[in-house]
């Protein structure tokens, strides 16, 4: 079937399910406008069709998906031309998901970060083998947990999404299950079985249910309990008072101040009020509020900095602006999430 992904994104009839296959491994999948078009035809497509029971999402290669392309973004902001359009379908794309009426099932074996997390987890069933690991790193390159990042994150128990949003930190199977992110586990070995029975059957619980196994937590119940008491605080300020006092003498709290200090503070700062803000919005809501935050960055310094250390030159060494978390005040987060008048997300 052809909606217009060309070879970055194939889609197919299978049985009673629409499977939909990233398919650009050389790019650990990472999301191109193409993509995102494409995606959403074959959604309305699908979703009209009563043949289709399901819409069954997977990535070819070693990656789910590693979030958007980057670099496009990076050069089109250099060259005055900021792909805007692009996160507009995106976000338009990631509100959608939801709202979808059949099972939307991701098969997540392997890396899923930014625009991957935005195309899975808001769909009704997110499935993670062993080899899955998530996260949200946006706060690393000077942006912001954004493709819905502000509706899924604070819906995580015991303040985990603050933590995740802040830290960037990678999980696997075992958290994302503890916290609420994935739906189910499984094995790795059994995804072409349960390709096989979904396809066959359109019968998603019962398939899922019988493959599904329920590991450990890789977190202990200590740090659970720490990032809870740091990560539950009203302010930025205050999450990082609490890490401060006892640094000295735990080293999670030690460990996780040293990786905050290496993000962009205001990625960090404009974060926070997202998740904080997130809490009590509808996913609608949270898209548009993810977009003004989106139009700013993409007119300031630090996402580019943040790209230009991470994947141009590989310095690993960006020159945030301003460097120091405590010379962001609210003032200068208040843009970010101010109205766009004319220039609004519509959904």
């Amino acid at each position: 079937m052809d909606f217009g992904g060309g070879e970055e994104i194939r889609f197919e009839r299978m049985g009673r399910a629409g499977l939909v296959t990233m398919a650009r491994p050389q790019a650990l999948n990472a999301i191109t406008h193409r993509m995102i078009n494409a995606l959403s035809r074959a959604l309305d497509a699908w979703e009209a069709d009563p043949a289709v029971d399901l819409v069954l999402l997977k990535g070819e290669g070693r990656a789910f998906s590693a979030g958007g392309d980057i670099m496009a973004v990076y050069e089109g902001g250099k060259a005055g031309k900021p792909p805007v359009e692009f996160f507009a379908d995106e976000y338009r794309l990631n509100a959608r998901i939801p709202r979808f009426p059949k099972p939307y099932v991701s098969l997540i074996d392997g890396i899923v970060m930014g625009g991957g997390v935005g195309l899975s987890f808001h769909g009704s069933h997110r499935v993670l083998t062993e080899n899955a690991q998530f996260a949200m790193p946006e706060v690393g390159i000077g942006f912001f947990p954004d493709v819905g990042g502000s509706h899924l994150l604070p819906k995580l128990r015991g303040s985990f999404g603050m933590y995740l949003a802040l830290t960037g930190e990678r999980i696997r199977y075992g958290d994302a299950l503890w916290s609420g992110l994935a739906t189910h586990a499984i094995k790795g070995a059994d995804q072409e079985d349960i390709i096989r029975r979904l396809t066959d059957s359109g019968d998603v619980e019962t398939v899922l249910q019988s493959h599904s196994v329920r590991p450990d937590a890789e977190t202990s119940q200590s740090v659970f309990d720490a990032i809870a008491r740091h990560f539950s605080k009203d302010t930025l300020a205050a999450v990082i008072a609490s890490l401060e006092a006892e640094a000295a003498s735990d080293e999670f709290a030690s460990k996780t101040l040293a990786i905050i200090a290496q993000r962009s503070p205001t990625s960090l700062n404009v974060a926070f009020r997202q998740i904080r803000a997130g809490h009590s919005m509808s996913m609608d809501d949270c898209m548009r509020m993810e977009f003004r935050i989106l139009v700013r960055m993409l007119g300031g310094h630090d996402f580019y900095e943040g790209i230009r250390a991470a994947i141009v030159d590989k310095d690993r060494r960006p020159k945030w602006r301003p460097a120091e978390l405590g010379s962001v005040a609210a003032a200068d987060v208040d843009p970010y999430f101010a109205p766009l008048g004319q220039r609004e997300l519509a959904l």
